[in-house]
């Protein structure tokens, strides 16, 4: 399983963003069961795409993520290209569809 970088501030996650081409940005928090369950798969997921970078934030943590990215439930999960928003995905989330996307936009 391939590394993921912690980020706790929204100046790491914007830097995150900026310093690289494609960013996937998955936003939980420390009480969310779903977000426990889910990060894993998610995390085996995108093994396959190496050429995305993956970076993990706490909202408990980073509070202004959710105001910057109108996050308003977690997981929140954003695949980034060159700073715009490519993916959204919320919640409960199927690893199919998500990978079909991913692969849609990796072609």
């Amino acid at each position: 399983m391939s590394g993921h970088t912690e980020l706790t501030s929204i100046e790491m996650v914007r830097d995150f963003i900026n310093n690289h081409q494609k960013s996937f940005i998955y936003i939980s928090s420390q009480n969310c069961s779903v977000c426990h369950v889910v990060w894993p798969k998610v995390q085996d997921l995108l093994d396959e795409y190496p050429q995305i970078h993956v970076g993990k934030v706490d909202a408990d943590l980073v509070k202004q993520v959710a105001g910057e990215f109108l996050v308003f439930t977690v997981p929140a999960m954003l695949l980034l290209g060159n700073g715009k928003e490519l993916i959204r995905e919320n919640r409960f989330v199927r690893m199919e569809d998500l990978k079909n996307q991913l692969d849609q936009i990796n072609q």
